[in-house]
């Protein structure tokens, strides 16, 4: 299944500064019966968000109306716990396209790839400097690159580089799955087949 095509992406932010979240508390395991990727984002960070008689709780950032946008901030070893792709399933459906952490655990970052979300690493200290920036302006706006692979916040000079496997960069930029990336290498596939058939049969 294709997913969507990534563009270079301008967004407030939404800062959740905790450590070592886990799948677990991304989209709690009673919420996995579905099937379909669709639905899931109304039970992200479901015992964060809510509390046991379904009232939100105002003291959690997805519950503030001073932080909004696309992109999720978080604290170190995102994504850590159980490999569940319903992981990036809820982050996409509630409206996420990108993550920013210092570290992902790497079946969430594969699970995210896979689907469309982008994971940003960055450094410790960048990742520090964005929490405390945005402390200051619940407003501020970042500025995802993915082609010239960078983040910066929008308007200043403030920003770092971050690594992409360039296959995984390919499919987002293209909004190919594996089977759309390898169809579109189609003619390169059949030439490299005919040169192999060619001189097995001289």
């Amino acid at each position: 299944m294709a997913t969507k095509i990534f563009k270079n992406l301008v967004s407030k932010m939404v800062p959740l500064a905790i450590e070592n979240i886990d799948t677990d508390q991304i989209i709690p395991a009673r919420f996995l019966k579905a099937t379909t990727r669709e639905g899931f984002g109304e039970n992200l960070f479901r015992d964060w968000r809510y509390d046991t008689h379904g009232q939100p709780k105002y003291d959690f950032v997805l519950n503030q109306d001073v932080y909004s946008g696309s992109i999720l901030v978080a604290g170190k070893n995102f994504g850590c716990g159980s490999s569940r792709e319903h992981a990036a399933w809820a982050l996409l459906d509630y409206g996420f396209e990108v993550v920013i952490s210092s570290f992902f655990a790497d079946i969430f970052k594969g699970n995210a790839l896979n689907n469309g979300l982008l994971p940003v690493q960055v450094s410790d200290g960048f990742l520090d400097r964005l929490f405390h920036e945005v402390s200051k302006n619940a407003g501020l706006k970042l500025e995802v690159d993915l082609q010239e692979q960078f983040v910066r916040i929008a308007g200043t000079s403030t920003m770092e580089y971050f690594e992409i496997n360039p296959y995984k960069k390919a499919c987002l930029l293209n909004g190919y799955d594996d089977i759309d990336y390898v169809l579109s290498q189609r003619d390169l596939i059949e030439s490299y087949e005919r040169k192999k058939y060619l001189s097995k049969n001289l």
